[in-house]
């Protein structure tokens, strides 16, 4: 168990951090991304966002990739995604 005082505040270990609220970390940052997927027909890739609010098709085969749920987005069974770089 880490103590409260046994942390350096000004480099914080990135477990702590990952785990705090996107406000109360050191330098905040988003919870969401963009991600690439990989439609399972046709193997187009289309680049969606994680917290999308509309229904995900694919551009040429108009097959669901994704649908949302209130937060982040559930993809679809079978497809593969990749979080794009920063």
């Amino acid at each position: 168990m880490v103590l409260h005082i046994d942390l350096d505040l000004r480099a914080p270990p990135a477990a702590l951090e990952a785990q705090k609220h996107k406000l109360k970390r050191l330098v905040q940052s988003p919870n969401s991304y963009f991600m690439d997927v990989k439609c399972q027909g046709c193997f187009n890739i289309t680049t969606i966002f994680s917290h999308s609010q509309t229904v995900v098709t694919c551009s040429s085969c108009a097959a669901v990739l994704a649908t949302p749920t209130g937060g982040k987005v559930r993809l679809q069974e079978g497809t593969s995604f990749r979080r794009k770089a920063d």
